[in-house]
């Protein structure tokens, strides 16, 4: 697309679009979020900017290929589930431990869940920007060819 509006807008929205997909992806455990709504949320930010773009500068902002993301997210979302099985002799099942952060009034509570959300949170953004940007590859091949 051609318009400095649009381009100004989604070079503006990517990182504001990406830190609320953290933010999401964060408070999932206790009120609506999660891994899945923030991977779509963060892939909608790299679309966004392809259709502002191209796909070409959108794969250099990622940074990594949508493949290694699918591939890590399904290993952490795998692994999460392993001291579960380990401990209880139950895939899946939470464990919980508390690490004691200098500076910080409470210990950090880190759990299994936190890393199942963090590998569903990689394996959606991964999927989906794939699939965009095969989409928006597909178009550039096309209007080349015209």
């Amino acid at each position: 697309m051609n318009s400095i509006i649009f381009r100004s807008t989604a070079r503006a929205l990517l990182p504001v679009m990406l830190l609320l997909s953290v933010i999401i992806l964060l408070r999932g455990h206790n009120e609506p979020g999660g891994g899945f709504v923030g991977g779509l949320l963060a892939a909608s930010a790299f679309s966004l900017y392809a259709l502002a773009f191209d796909g070409r500068r959108a794969r250099m902002h990622l940074r990594v290929a949508p493949m290694t993301l699918i591939g890590a997210g399904l290993l952490i979302a795998t692994g999460s589930g392993l001291p579960g099985l380990l401990i209880d002799g139950v895939f899946l099942r939470g464990r919980w431990m508390t690490v004691d952060i200098p500076g910080f009034a409470e210990p950090l509570k880190i759990g299994t869940p936190l890393a199942f959300d963090i590998g569903v949170y990689l394996l959606v953004l991964g999927g989906a920007v794939l699939m965009v940007l095969s989409l928006e590859e597909t178009r550039d091949v096309a209007d080349r060819g015209s």
